[in-house]
């Protein structure tokens, strides 16, 4: 019954998150996708975070009720990496 109970909420959690793509700009070397990954990472509300070098994108899951997108592109923004959704 308690393993149950924890699906329940893994499947309520998921449920709640939404996934956004980000187009990021000034991604020049391939330390960059480091930088805009641990900038997305460090907002609260966000679950898992790709960021792909050669499409210049992140693709962010994130918990709605606690992020938004542009908290999401604030932090990019500040990381030196400015960014918007592509959706």
């Amino acid at each position: 019954m308690l393993l149950v109970g924890t699906v329940w909420i893994q499947g309520a959690f998921a449920a709640a998150e939404r996934t956004v793509t980000l187009a990021v700009g000034h991604m020049t070397c391939a330390t960059c996708p480091f930088v805009v990954r641990k900038a997305l990472q460090q907002v609260d509300g966000v679950d898992t975070v790709r960021v792909d070098y050669e499409s210049k994108t992140a693709t962010v899951a994130f918990d709605p009720k606690i992020a938004s997108v542009s908290d999401l592109t604030a932090a990019t923004t500040r990381a030196g990496y400015p960014s918007e959704p592509t959706e």
